[in-house]
């Protein structure tokens, strides 16, 4: 049997987050801009090969490490690899799927920047997923919608908070519109995911740091207040789910007039429930950075990056991206990835 390679790309979120974690709406694209490779291999034993960068253990120095640890982070992607293929084997048994007994080598690969809300994790599981899928030859028996479930369940294993929108993006690829309201989610266990054609939407540009603030802190207290029942955090997010819906209808009738309206209002609602000293100072100034020059801008994700859009055209991008350069920020026009659905894929998908 011969290697087998996949690759997933870095997710924006357009409108609607984080309200997917709330019973919301959202809309979210793949982008070619950054990228997660995942290389399974035929193998005697199975083996996670460490990244000799993002899994690093030898070091130069005791300086080193600790310049490594404040860069990088003390955990690297050799943990999702591992955590995908105890949550895939479990999905597998639980469902009376038979897996055969060869064994793999699993590796991985990535420049997805670390803490920007481009959701770098979810694509090296979900790379690993799409590898295993393949090499058992089950990929007609896993519906396409329980493929999110199973990625978001894999970094829940290792105590990472997030949502399913990312992971449906990177399933999915290319533009898709999220449900995850009404009963869905308890009778089928997913939200309606509908893709939607990305050719819908207009130029966008992607904006972040080489120094992002943790984004896995934004969620925080906000969360606690929902469960508890805040009405103001209950109102405000079903708010911002509603900017998806109406997103949807402006892209297919494409008025980014509205459009650029609806992602501006996606970070206030943001911003009011979640506080300044949360969201950081650095992510604000991206957001404050394209607003200067009437663009209108909001968080990718959790923070740490940030998608704009320019609604004036090409002498207001030429502004944004020198406001940027100013500012220090590392500005780029986004590619949006077309659909990732096979044929097989497709016929696992619920009519």
């Amino acid at each position: 049997m011969s290697a087998i390679e996949h690759k997933v790309y870095a997710r924006v979120g357009l409108l609607g987050n984080p309200s997917d974690v709330y019973h919301g709406r959202t809309i979210s694209l793949s982008i070619a801009n950054f990228w997660a490779s995942v290389r399974l291999q035929p193998s005697d034993n199975l083996l996670i090969h460490p990244h000799p960068t993002h899994d690093l253990v030898n070091f130069l120095s005791l300086d080193h490490l600790v310049s490594r640890v404040q860069s990088e982070g003390y955990y690297g992607g050799a943990r999702l690899l591992l955590a995908i293929c105890k949550v895939f084997r479990d999905y597998c048994k639980e469902n009376q799927i038979d897996l055969h007994g060869k064994n793999f080598a699993l590796s991985y690969d990535t420049n997805i920047p670390r803490q920007t809300g481009l959701s770098g994790s979810s694509a090296i599981v979900c790379a690993a997923l799409n590898c295993l899928l393949d090499f058992y030859n089950v990929r007609h028996l896993v519906k396409v919608e329980i493929r999110p479930n199973l990625v978001l369940n894999a970094e829940e294993q290792l105590g990472i908070v997030a949502g399913l929108q990312d992971r449906v993006a990177q399933v999915y690829g290319g533009l898709v519109y999220m449900d995850f309201t009404g009963g869905a989610m308890e009778t089928l266990g997913h939200g309606i995911y509908t893709p939607l054609d990305s050719s819908l939407l207009p130029p966008l540009f992607l904006i972040y740091t080489d120094n992002p603030s943790d984004s896995g802190k934004v969620h925080s207290t906000v969360r606690q207040r929902w469960l508890n029942g805040d009405k103001f955090i209950i109102s405000n997010m079903k708010e911002v789910a509603n900017l998806a819906l109406e997103g949807q209808n402006a892209l297919q009738e494409k008025d980014y007039s509205k459009l650029a309206k609806l992602m501006n209002n996606n970070f206030d609602l943001r911003r009011t429930m979640f506080g300044d000293e949360c969201l950081g100072d650095v992510n604000i100034k991206m957001v404050e950075v394209a607003r200067k020059i009437g663009a209108s801008s909001k968080f990718t994700g959790s923070g740490g990056a940030v998608v704009a859009f320019c609604p004036e055209g090409a002498s207001q991008e030429k502004l944004l991206k020198e406001e940027c350069k100013k500012a220090g920020f590392i500005i780029q026009p986004i590619e949006v990835v077309p659909s990732r659905l096979n044929d097989i894929d497709r016929q696992t998908l619920s009519s």
